[in-house]
């Protein structure tokens, strides 16, 4: 389901003026003219999952007798911490076995871009993608590994730079079956 709503740039123009302002800065300084409204943009290129429906990339599957594992790993993606507004970036990594659907590849990819444009938590992030494949694809089962950096995490506060999270979602047999949950994991790994 696609949201109606927009994201509201001038109020975001507004709240960066005042970020500015409170922080001690000239928010009509010749650098600083134009900051509120490449924010604004920023925030619009950033958050625009919140507005797309991701499911809708798969919709379109094709029928395959194909019952073997299907792997696409090192999908970089990007996000916002809803606890600080900060990015984290990483790769993900997304099986499954198909249970007569397979998807276009780029299609994966294009749900991990839908689900992290908006503001997140990696573990959200991470059981939105393998919940989504579950519902539309009805395979056998899913695996999603993610792996990020998170500035809020590495320039701030403990500032642990180099630092990375990693998260996890099995589904179906991966979750259930031990020898399926080892090998897919070491796939996933390698």
């Amino acid at each position: 389901m696609t949201k109606s709503k927009k994201i509201d740039k001038q109020k975001i123009e507004r709240a960066v003026k005042q970020i500015l302002e409170a922080i001690g800065e000239d928010p009509k300084r010749e650098g600083l003219i134009s900051t509120p409204t490449r924010v604004a943009n920023m925030y619009e290129e950033l958050c625009s999952g919140i507005y797309e429906d991701a499911s809708k990339h798969l919709k379109t599957f094709f029928t395959e007798r194909y019952d073997e594992i299907v792997v696409l790993r090192d999908i970089p993606f990007h996000s916002i911490c809803e606890h600080h507004l900060m990015p984290f970036i990483g790769k993900a990594n997304i099986a499954y076995l198909p249970s007569g659907r397979v998807v276009g590849v780029s299609k994966l990819a294009r749900v991990v871009e839908t689900l992290s444009n908006q503001l997140q938590v990696q573990e959200r992030l991470t059981t939105q993608i393998a919940d989504m494949l579950m519902e539309h694809l009805r395979p056998k089962g899913v695996a999603v590994v993610m792996k990020a950096q998170h500035t809020c995490m590495t320039i701030r506060g403990v500032k642990k730079p180099g630092s990375q999270m990693i998260t996890s979602a099995l589904r179906g047999i991966f979750k259930t079956n031990l020898a399926s949950r080892t090998e897919i994991l070491s796939l996933l790994k390698e």
